[in-house]
């Protein structure tokens, strides 16, 4: 594998890296140079990746077992590993705004950390930009890392030492989805998780809050709680903390689920946008910050 050329894309965080070929996982010590990397800008971007899903979970699994989502209205049929963030179903056809995948993909338009509703969040995501789309659809990511530190006092004071409410069917109050079935919703019990987050690699602490799946703050009236969700998300949507990616055809962006956030803004949904996504499963609970 050639020598790796790392530049960075936002003062936030978010790198591009070039030397990578993604058909062939990394020996180990290109791995671990690559996870030293990826700690340092939290969001990589690969670009000029035109891999096969196949491929695309090889690599993946590098870093550890992969997810395989708990609905299969979502899920690849061809490989269960593969998220499917898209219009466009298994056959190739594009799917209507009011179709219900369409419709729950869609909430990806609300900031929030994938799998943050299990017990063991994930680790990070890899999602591969098969047919991308032009109208928008970039994806943005923060650093919660940074927007902790940047928390006014009296925003820190209340996150201190308590949790929230991280319930995927949340998702059912923010639109009109498919209901769940009975063994989905069995799979997927709401989890209590630290608003303050200790990254078990880099010790750095962070937000930790997924807006799509947060309604309840631990020792607070509902009303109180959502008030200071907005309050919180609308200082991790600040510029300074956020950096916008537009999507290149084949380009791969990985992410640290464990200290950012992300969203994608809309697009025009007559235009194909067909984004395959891995997720590294989560191999431990969320630590809490000590105080």
């Amino acid at each position: 594998m050639p020598e790796l050329i790392v530049r960075k894309l936002h003062p936030a965080l978010g790198a591009e890296v070039r030397g990578v070929d993604m058909r062939i996982p990394p020996d180990a010590a290109k791995f671990r140079q690559l996870h030293d990397i990826w700690m340092e800008h939290l969001v990589l971007v690969f670009p000029d990746q035109n891999i096969t899903d196949q491929q695309h979970v090889a690599f993946t699994r590098c870093y550890g077992e992969l997810e395989v989502h708990h609905q299969k209205i979502i899920r690849s049929r061809f490989l269960p590993e593969i998220f499917r963030v898209s219009n466009v179903n298994d056959e190739g056809i594009l799917m209507p705004p009011d179709h219900p995948t369409v419709r729950q993909v869609s909430l990806a338009q609300f900031w929030h950390t994938d799998s943050s509703f299990r017990e063991k969040p994930s680790v990070g995501s890899v999602l591969h930009g098969v047919e991308i789309s032009r109208t928008g659809g970039e994806t943005h990511f923060t650093n919660m890392y940074a927007v902790y530190e940047a928390l006014p006092d009296s925003l820190k004071r209340q996150v201190q030492g308590r949790r929230a409410l991280h319930d995927f069917g949340h998702l059912h109050k923010l639109a009109n989805l498919k209901p769940l079935t009975d063994e989905e919703r069995a799979a997927m019990p709401a989890v209590w998780q630290p608003m303050e987050r200790v990254h078990p690699i880099t010790k750095r602490v962070s937000l930790y809050i997924s807006p799509i799946y947060n309604d309840e703050i631990e020792g607070m009236p509902q009303a109180e709680a959502r008030q200071l969700l907005t309050d919180l998300q609308a200082i991790a949507a600040e510029r300074r903390f956020v950096y916008p990616h537009r999507w290149e055809p084949h380009d791969i962006v990985q992410w640290d689920n464990r200290c950012t956030m992300h969203q994608v803004t809309p697009f025009d949904p007559t235009e194909r946008r067909v984004m395959h996504r891995t997720t590294i499963a989560g191999v431990e609970p969320v630590l809490a910050a000590a105080h």
